[in-house]
């Protein structure tokens, strides 16, 4: 009888969150081909369940995630899923707040994971770091594109030219983490945080999510229009009635998410 594959991306139901970890602690959750499909599959179901608000995406162990499983490449294995980029979360446009809890190695595609979430809570211990450069490669799943949009451009090209990583609180001085915490208390930081965003409307934190990437790149006119087709949709929903009303009742909004 053969022994069950034991799963490499675990997920655990907290309230309204979803706690998605990377389960590969033998290889540092560095992503392979299942990873990268379990992880796709796990978003999916994150966008599919109306129960769930947010997700948190850490890594078992003691790492985040050392990237790109390089053994597995060298056999043929692809990181990507189609159309969904690294980990099957790179190149994807969840509509639900994903929070990235980092605690030790966040580098090469698992620093660029933790760029595709939405905000970052790092242990301060925490290593963040693009070293593909000194392997002959540049970081293509994301981290040449975002890391220059989200800290100065300087401060970006020496991340990306000399392949060198920072640690959680330098992360947190230049901006990259929205909580820096002791070692081993991301991911319980990553939950509060994740419960105060999910206390909003969700078709409200979807839109956010909507705009802001429309904006990037566009026109202010062509954002403020896209904007525009947002808040009359949010405008014709029960959340926001809700929402005036439970203001005007001094209560706690009973969302719906309709």
């Amino acid at each position: 009888m053969s022994t069950p594959t034991p799963p490499v991306v675990r997920t655990e139901r907290i309230g309204s969150t979803l706690l998605i970890t990377l389960d590969r602690p033998e290889a540092r959750n560095a992503v392979n081909a299942a990873t990268a499909t379990a992880l796709a599959a796990v978003l999916d179901e994150l966008e599919a369940d109306p129960a769930l608000r947010v997700g948190v995406l850490t890594g078992e162990g003691g790492t985040f995630s050392a990237g790109m499983d390089l053994k597995a490449a060298l056999r043929g294995e692809s990181p990507d899923v189609e159309g969904r980029g690294f980990g099957g979360l790179t190149e994807s446009r969840p509509d639900k707040p994903l929070i990235a809890a980092v605690e030790g190695f966040a580098m090469g595609g698992g620093f660029e994971l933790a760029l595709a979430c939405d905000l970052i809570v790092a242990a301060e211990d925490a290593r963040f770091g693009l070293p593909e450069v000194k392997r002959g490669l540049i970081a293509a799943g994301g981290g040449v594109i975002r890391l220059p949009e989200r800290i100065p451009h300087h401060l970006a090209m020496e991340f990306l030219l000399t392949g060198e990583p920072v640690d959680g609180r330098r992360a947190g001085e230049l901006g990259l983490a929205n909580r820096v915490t002791g070692k081993g208390q991301a991911v319980a930081e990553a939950l509060r945080l994740a419960e105060r965003v999910a206390s909003n409307a969700p078709l409200a934190l979807a839109a956010v999510k909507r705009v802001v990437r429309a904006a990037e790149g566009a026109s202010d006119e062509e954002a403020f229009a896209f904007q525009s087709g947002e808040m009359n949709t949010l405008m014709a929903s029960d959340d926001v009635r809700e929402g005036m009303t439970a203001f005007a009742e001094r209560r706690p909004a009973r969302w719906t998410g309709r």
